[in-house]
């Protein structure tokens, strides 16, 4: 008899290099680094065990006083697909688990109801790697380099489909909606494992998308349709905007 699926498990790459907000995991929020938070709402979703893959110490330190799983990797990988994917290495050497969920450490309000839509459409559309895209709802928003799009060839349902192009560009063009790309992911272990072989692809580098690099080598990214963009913390502005949310009722 065939052994069952393993459960999936949730990576959260996190160092403490950042320009815009300096020390960016251990920002404070109501007396917690930011990086908890983050733990605490990956631990929500209920997928599976839930791992910090860090870059330095002092993160390790902070996630294992909240009594958070971390693991110490080199500091100077190039990516956070990279870093997830050397921890993985750390942890689970036997291959135990064969989704993992790429969770960024700068969303400390996430609904922990993405990361499980990731995971779901992962499956449903046998995919190598699932996403997540939110309608735009502003003109502004189109126009802005800062905000990704996806270019998605959605189901008859429009709940789910298969990413065709991500870009920074105002696409597709013509009447419609159009999607933000949220930066969240899953990847079958296979993907993951290739993907972080693959050199840096023309696309990518051209867009500064990572994700182009799994489309130019073929491999398949499902979308699924959420109704919500979490806010990622990257200036001192956003940071503010993470303590509103979570401040106490």
């Amino acid at each position: 008899m065939a052994e069952p699926a393993s459960a999936p498990v949730v990576v959260i790459p996190a160092r403490l290099a950042s320009t815009r907000l300096p020390n960016k995991p251990l920002a404070d929020i109501h007396g917690v680094p930011m990086i908890v938070h983050v733990w605490r709402r990956a631990m929500e979703a209920d997928l599976g065990p839930v791992i910090v893959a860090c870059g330095d110490a002092a993160i390790v330190d902070a996630v294992e006083r909240a009594g958070g799983r971390a693991v110490l990797t080199p500091p100077d990988l190039p990516s956070g697909s990279d870093r997830v994917h050397r921890a993985l290495d750390s942890i689970d050497p036997s291959r135990l688990h064969d989704v993992v969920v790429c969770l960024q450490g700068d969303l400390p309000t996430l609904d922990p109801q993405l990361p499980q839509a990731a995971v779901r459409v992962l499956a449903e559309l046998d995919a190598d790697i699932a996403t997540l895209a939110c309608r735009i709802p502003r003109a502004a928003e189109e126009a802005n380099p800062n905000v990704v799009k996806a270019v998605v060839a959605w189901q008859p349902d429009g709940a789910a489909g298969t990413a065709l192009t991500f870009t920074r560009a105002v696409a597709p063009w013509g009447d419609g909606p159009r999607w933000h790309h949220i930066g969240l992911y899953a990847y079958t272990r296979a993907a993951l494992d290739r993907f972080v072989r693959l050199p840096p692809s023309p696309l990518e580098l051209r867009e500064r998308l990572e994700q182009m690099r799994a489309l130019e080598a073929g491999m398949r990214i499902a979308v699924a349709r959420v109704d919500t963009v979490p806010l990622g913390v990257d200036t001192p502005a956003d940071l503010e905007r993470a303590r509103a949310q979570l401040a106490a009722p």
